[in-house]
């Protein structure tokens, strides 16, 4: 019985969510080379660009910045070529991050993603992150 493209794109997501919580640069910077298109386009807070080099800028970015971060799935919406993501992610304030010095605080914020599929591939990548919350927490903006 041959996989569903459907399943074959939950398949890859839950491989590159996975490899992004190991915490492991490399394997991270690896598992994205497997999984992403080679023209791949990503709209992110952090960065936006197209390429496998995109994401892998920005999972450099934050590992350096947040070392323990972890990414939790709170809900999973599957639909054709797309997969919606609503996730908290928590972390360590322990390296420099958006030219803040670290501070040694914890972070606990949400993020939305829409990632769009093409041959089992992440072919694009829509994200939405609290980052207000996100620096709020760590002290950079006060309300």
């Amino acid at each position: 019985m041959s996989a569903t493209p459907t399943s074959t794109n939950v398949a890859t997501f839950e491989r590159f969510h996975c490899s992004c919580n190991s915490g492991d640069v490399d394997d991270i910077v690896s598992t994205i080379d497997d999984v992403f298109h080679p023209d791949a386009v990503v709209h992110s807070p952090l960065s936006a660009g197209s390429g496998p080099d995109t994401m892998k800028r920005i999972w450099t970015l934050l590992l350096r910045a947040f070392p323990d971060i972890h990414v939790m799935v709170d809900d999973m919406v599957v639909d054709h070529d797309k997969i919606a993501s609503r996730q908290t992610v928590t972390g360590t304030h322990l390296g420099e991050y958006r030219g803040l010095a670290p501070t040694g605080k914890p972070v606990v914020y949400e993020e939305m993603f829409i990632i769009r599929f093409s041959d089992g591939q992440i072919a694009e990548v829509w994200g939405v992150v609290d980052t207000l919350a996100q620096l709020q927490q760590l002290g950079a903006i006060r309300l």
